[in-house]
Order: structure tokens, then C-alpha cells, then sequence
């Protein structure tokens, strides 16, 4: 990955006639934020004196507190392949630090810094590469968003019938000139579905990358008078968007993950980090799927998982090991969907892995059998327990989680159960249009 200087790009800026840049970063809730500052103010920038009130942020600070800084980091500077008259725009992603100078410690990129940090001092260097999809929906004649789908396409469908493709095409090449390198780009099974898969790079690279992935996506979108939507089950009775996370470990520059002497070509070390990662399932579901639409996805039958399991092949396993092996071997975890925080959702994988790592926590046999065939009686005879079904749930597994709480840091940990408690005290108080179909002539 290219680096970055200063100098450079303050050069690269001048070089490319960069007009605008946009300071981007996220709230705990994940969505992207941005201060947009002028070519002039660059250098300013670059040397973290942009300031912003973090009042007006979803989980950032009290109002009396407000004021804090944004320190980019100078290897995400990348311009944008759309410009204006005038000029082109360029963006950095950026860390929140306090008017003393301390890193906020209620930013989730510094959360997933200082899960790396953990990991390195274990010897390891966390890789993932993640595969989120979305849906495209066309807009009314006010251009507003409707859940009405641009095409009929399928599963690897081309044109004619994948109507979106020009608009995925589009967003494959803005992101590639951005420096992404994308493995894969398809139709996925729901009409109006999305898939882009970009190369697995280390964890905070990823993360910046699922963040812009989605900015730009939006953007693209648009620009064919579409909508591009990352919320997981926007369509009853199709399958809903996920976000499965490949990961592994790196260890002195070896793939930690890989031991061509066992059966499956594991090492121990990826057997314990499968069994953090089961262990803390349930705790971890209220970041991965982070909303109350998420748990309308894992449900049986539309290939979400929902049984707390491991398999080096079965597709309904909760974490699955693809065939590769070598540098490639990596584990695959499916729950996450693409509404999750990219930071926080990878802070919390990590965590979970090097749990399993630290304490030997033994994954147990692996599930061959199709999960979603078994009895509940067979199920519970194997040990195979469920995802919680519901915010509700998985809320109250994870404000009972110090795990959870030590991971994310008790500043994020608190404002994310309130706002998770708000929320789905407002969604039980709606009367949803099912309800009134359901019962409205009927009592």
C-alpha cells in the first residue's frame, strides 16, 4: 500500500488540482461523517488543527465538552474519481483526539487501534477482506427511494436482466482508481442485489475501506438515478445483505492460521481463535448486526446463519474455513451485516479471536450436517445453540458482557445501550402496517 508523507500530498494536492478535501470519520453508530475544508486549508489539516463540535455527533460528547480535533491519517489520502468545475475532491480518514491532545476514547477507529495494538503485542497482525452486499432501488418521480428493485437478475446473472450492473461496473472502477483492489463484483440472489469483494488488507485498512466502500457507493448510485441501500432486509421474502468477514492472522510474516500437519490444515492457533469467536457469539451480535431490521436476515432458510457452529465446508455454520490453504487460509465469519460499524464490528472479531487465543478455547467438532435440517431436540444433543433473535436479545446479552464493555471501552460500551434501548423502545411502540393487515378485519 502506498505511503504517505506530508509533503507529498501537499504535492500530489497541487499536482492533481485538489480543490476540496473531505476529513471523514464515523460515528459509534457507523454512519460516515465528514468536515469539508477548503485546498487552503491542508496544511492545517495535515497537522490536526481542524477542529469540530463533537456535541452534534451520535455518541461523542456532552455539549459542554464539545470541542474536539481531527488528526487524518495520511496513508488513507485518496481522490475521488468524480469532479466538480473547479477542481477535484480528495479525502482522508481521520482519528479524534481532545483539545489536550489524548485520543477520544469513544472514536471507533482508536477502538479497533487499540485492538490491533493487543494483537501485536501477542506477536500477531490481523488481515480481513469482507464481501458486503447491498440492494439498488430505483427512486419515485420526487426522487425519493423506493423498495422497488431495477432489475430481476439472480445469483452471477448478467444483462439483460441484471440492470444494475452498469451502476456495480461504475462503482468498481471509482474504487479501484481510489487504489482498492476489488477481487469480485456480481449479481447476488435477491432481485436488485449486490455484491463487491475487495482483497483482504490489515484490519484498519479494511475497515477505512468497508467506510468508503459505502460513501462511494451511494455516490455512484445516485449518479444513475438509482438508491444503493446497505440496510439488511429491505425486501420481505428475499434473502437479506450480509457482510461475511474474512480473517486471519499473521505472525512473523507467516500466515498464524496455517499447519499443513493437521487434518484440515489448521493450526491451534486458528482452532482457539474459532472458539472466541463462538464463544462470544452472542455477546458480539449487537455490533455485527447492529439493528432491528438485522435480526428480520437471520432467520432459517435464506442462507444467514443463525446456529452458533463451525465447519470446514457447511455454508450453514456460523464460521466457516474456505478450501484455501497456505497464505491463503482464513476463517470466515457470516452474521456480520453491512449496516455493522466497520470499526467497531472488526474490533470486536479480534478481540473475540485473541480470547480464544489467550485462553485455548476449544471450538469443539465441527457441524457437517446442514444445520437448518436438525430438530431443535438434535441441535441441543450437539450442543448447537442459536444467534439471539432480536435487538431486544442481543442487547441483553451484550450489556451483560464485560467482555464486551472491556473491548469497545465503557465510553462507546454505554452510549451504544442507550441508544439501542431507545431504539427498540420506539420500534415496540409502532403499529406496523402487518399488524393492521393481520388484525384490522379480523377483531
Amino acid at each position: 500500500m502506498e505511503k504517505f508523507s506530508r509533503e507529498k500530498i501537499l504535492k500530489i494536492a497541487e499536482q492533481k488540482n485538489v480543490e476540496f478535501i473531505r476529513l471523514q470519520f464515523v460515528d459509534i453508530l457507523g454512519i460516515i461523517k465528514n468536515v469539508a475544508i477548503t485546498i487552503e486549508q491542508l496544511p492545517e489539516a495535515l497537522d490536526g488543527k481542524i477542529m469540530f463540535d463533537g456535541s452534534s455527533i451520535e455518541g461523542y460528547t456532552r455539549i459542554h465538552e464539545s470541542d474536539m480535533y481531527l488528526k487524518p491519517d495520511y496513508d488513507t489520502f485518496a481522490i475521488f474519481p468524480w469532479g466538480a468545475s473547479g477542481g477535484c475532491t480528495a479525502r482522508m480518514m481521520c482519528d479524534i483526539y481532545l483539545p489536550d491532545g489524548e485520543p477520544f476514547v469513544g472514536c471507533p477507529r482508536g477502538t479497533l487501534k487499540r485492538a490491533m495494538a493487543e494483537a501485536e503485542e501477542m506477536g500477531y497482525e490481523m488481515f480481513a477482506g469482507p464481501e458486503p452486499e447491498f440492494f439498488l432501488f430505483e427512486k419515485d418521480k420526487d426522487g425519493n427511494p423506493t423498495t422497488k428493485t431495477h432489475d430481476k437478475g439472480g445469483y452471477f446473472d448478467l444483462s439483460p436482466v441484471d440492470l444494475g450492473g452498469e451502476a456495480r461496473r461504475d462503482t468498481v472502477l471509482a474504487l479501484k482508481k481510489m487504489g482498492f483492489e476489488v477481487e469480485a463484483a456480481h449479481h447476488e440472489v435477491a432481485p436488485g442485489q449486490h455484491e463487491i469483494d475487495f482483497k483482504y488488507t490489515p484490519a484498519l485498512r479494511t475497515a477505512d475501506n468497508i467506510a468508503t466502500f459505502k460513501f462511494v457507493t451511494k455516490y455512484i448510485a445516485m449518479q444513475h438515478n438509482l438508491h444503493a441501500t446497505f440496510m439488511p432486509k429491505p425486501i420481505y421474502g428475499e434473502s437479506g445483505s450480509g457482510m461475511h468477514v474474512h480473517q486471519s492472522l499473521y505472525k512473523d510474516g507467516k500466515n498464524a492460521f496455517y499447519d499443513p500437519e493437521d487434518e484440515y490444515g489448521l493450526s491451534e492457533i486458528a482452532y482457539y481463535y474459532i472458539g472466541g469467536l463462538l464463544k462470544h457469539a452472542k455477546e458480539t451480535t449487537a455490533i455485527l448486526n447492529p439493528t432491528i431490521n438485522s435480526y428480520k436476515r437471520l432467520v432459517p432458510g435464506y442462507e444467514a446463519p443463525v446456529y452458533i457452529s463451525w465447519s470446514t465446508q457447511n455454508r450453514s455454520a456460523l464460521v466457516r474455513v474456505p478450501s484455501a490453504r497456505g497464505n491463503g487460509t482464513r476463517l470466515e465469519l457470516r452474521n456480520p451485516d453491512p449496516a455493522a460499524n466497520p470499526y467497531l464490528a472488526t474490533a470486536v472479531m479480534l478481540r473475540a479471536g485473541l480470547d480464544g487465543i489467550r485462553n485455548k478455547i476449544d471450538p469443539g467438532e465441527q457441524t457437517t450436517d446442514n444445520i437448518y435440517e436438525m430438530s431443535y431436540k438434535e441441535r441441543k444433543s450437539r450442543g448447537i445453540s442459536s444467534l439471539p433473535g432480536s435487538m431486544e436479545e442481543a442487547l441483553k446479552y451484550f450489556q451483560e458482557s464485560e467482555f464486551m464493555k472491556e473491548a469497545l471501552g465503557e465510553h462507546i460500551f454505554n452510549h451504544l445501550v442507550e441508544a439501542k434501548k431507545i431504539e427498540w423502545s420506539v420500534y415496540r411502540k409502532q403499529v406496523h402496517s402487518w399488524e393492521i393487515d393481520q388484525y384490522l378485519t379480523t377483531y
